[in-house]
This record gives structure tokens, sequence and C-alpha cells, in this order.
């Protein structure tokens, strides 16, 4: 709206926790009556007292409306969906374009993954080698950044096809003369985990290898938005090379002064080697990394 001056990051970033905690966090209560929030493993006293910490940074009001778990997750998804919409288009100078944001997407609706609709109709007809193959090919990503094709109009602007009218370049995804039906490129996948267990860290995983493995063209940038609050569990997922981009905290400083003031030594060092490691980064830092 004309007049009104757009939100900063670090604006965002509040109003971004501000939706979380007003939404999806609340305060749950063990067997033996013992406060837990409900993003904190209730029966590990370190998960707790980190959660707890972060939320005194958030300064976290209790809401009593009852919430479900995998209602949790799927709020985590649009709010953090909503979040990087905002913060990407504060930086659209840096990287224009017409851009899609959505959640709980197929991948075969994107250029490098068309493919594999066809695939999964093959499999469907075919039981023996369904379960010669194995694996579901259609993987539903949590949040998907995607570009649309751009018009022959735009591109000339700089008069790239001014000599050629056009003839060359006919078999790029950016092009949008090349196909007869616009097909969006997959520019970003987002995998988000309100918290993490064993069993979650490599279903992640196992996706990620989908992505990489079953792609024709580039591959997407492919992270992770966690809200975990204990470290050795971040560790499960942010640890090691060769799958994920890197795993964004949805707040990464309230956990680490959170860790200082528990004097946590191990969570504090486990932390320190993932942040300097490039493996482990605030959810603020992530708009700008879909930049690059």
């Amino acid at each position: 709206m004309t007049g009104l001056r757009a939100m900063n990051i670090t604006q965002l970033r509040q109003k971004y926790h501000q939706r979380i905690c007003q939404d999806i966090i609340r305060i749950h209560k063990d067997r033996k009556q013992r406060e837990f929030p409900n993003f904190a493993d209730s029966g590990n006293k370190p998960s707790v007292e980190h959660a707890q910490g972060i939320l005194k940074r958030l300064n976290y009001f209790e809401n009593s409306e009852s919430i479900k778990g995998q209602t949790a997750g799927r709020r985590f998804e649009v709010i953090t969906k909503e979040f990087l919409e905002e913060a990407f288009n504060l930086l659209h100078h840096l990287r224009p374009g017409r851009w899609d944001y959505s959640t709980n997407s197929e991948i075969s609706q994107f250029d490098q993954y068309e493919h594999l609709a066809y695939v999964a109709s093959v499999l469907k007809r075919d039981q023996k080698l369904a379960f010669a193959l194995g694996g579901d090919y259609i993987v539903r990503s949590d949040i998907v950044v995607s570009r649309w094709p751009i018009s022959d109009e735009e591109i000339n602007q700089a008069g790239i096809f001014e000599e050629d009218q056009g003839l060359h370049a006919r078999l790029t995804p950016l092009r949008s003369a090349n196909f007869e039906e616009s097909r969006r490129t997959l520019h970003a996948v987002v995998s988000c985990k309100w918290t993490i267990r064993t069993d979650r860290a490599q279903n992640t995983r196992t996706e990620v290898l989908n992505l990489i493995r079953n792609r024709k063209g580039h591959l997407p940038r492919i992270v992770a938005v966690i809200a975990e609050p204990w470290p050795a569990r971040i560790a499960a997922l942010a640890l090691g090379t060769g799958d994920l981009d890197c795993v964004y905290h949805f707040a990464l400083s309230e956990l680490v002064e959170t860790s200082r003031e528990l004097k946590n030594q191990d969570s504090l060092e486990l932390l320190t080697m993932m942040i300097n490691g490039r493996r482990l980064r605030d959810i603020s830092d992530l708009p700008f990394d879909l930049v690059l």
C-alpha cells in the first residue's frame, strides 16, 4: 500500500516469533504435573530447559487453546512459508523474477521433476515393477520456492534476440516460449521440523536423496527449518555434508543464549561447532541464502 513502509528483517523475525508463540507454542504437563513447552521432549531435562529458555527470550505469554501435534507441524510450515515470502520480497531487487511459494506441493509440478509424474503412473499400473524399484518417487515437500519462466518480451529488453529472432536457446526452461504450458523451476525445498526425532531426521535425508537422484536439471536449494531446542538432536540433522545445504533454527540466538545461561558446556560446544562449521544458521539468514 502506498505510504506504508515495509518491515525490515528484524521486524519480520519478531512477527514470525509472535505468530509461532500465539498459534503453535503451548505449555503441557507430564504425568508428574511438570510443565514443558510442546516443542520439548518431556522426558529429557536438557530439552525442556532449553525450550523454556527460548520462550523466556521470546517473551511468551501462555495460550490455553489446545493444539494437536500434527496441527502444530502444519502451522509451523505455513507461518515459515509466509515469513520467507515476505522476507524474500524485501530482497527482490537482488533476485528479480516472478516467484511462487507454496506448502505441501508435489515435486512433479516443477520442471526438474516433471518426468516423475509419468514414472509414478507407470508404477501404479505395474505392481511388480513398483516392488522391484521400491520407494516413493513423488515427494511432497513442506515448503517450495519456485520461479516462473520469463516471456521473450521481457528477456529481449536487452536485445538478446535482436539478431536471431529467438532461433536459439530453445530448450532452456527460463523461456516461457519454449513450452506450450509454462513450467515453474524449483528453486528451493524447505523441510520444516517442529521437533526432531531419529526417525524424522532419517526421513528428511531420504527425501533429500530422492531430490538429488531423480532430478533433470539443476538441484534446488535443499534446507531444513527446525524448532528443536536440544542441540544433541539438532546435530542428528545438521552434521554431515552432501545432503542438506544447511539447517536453520527458528530462534538460534535465543538458543545459544540459553545454553550459555544454563552453563551447559556440551550443548554450547555442539552449537558452536555446527555454527562455525556452516551447518546451522538462524531463520533470518535463510531469505538471504535463497538469493544466492
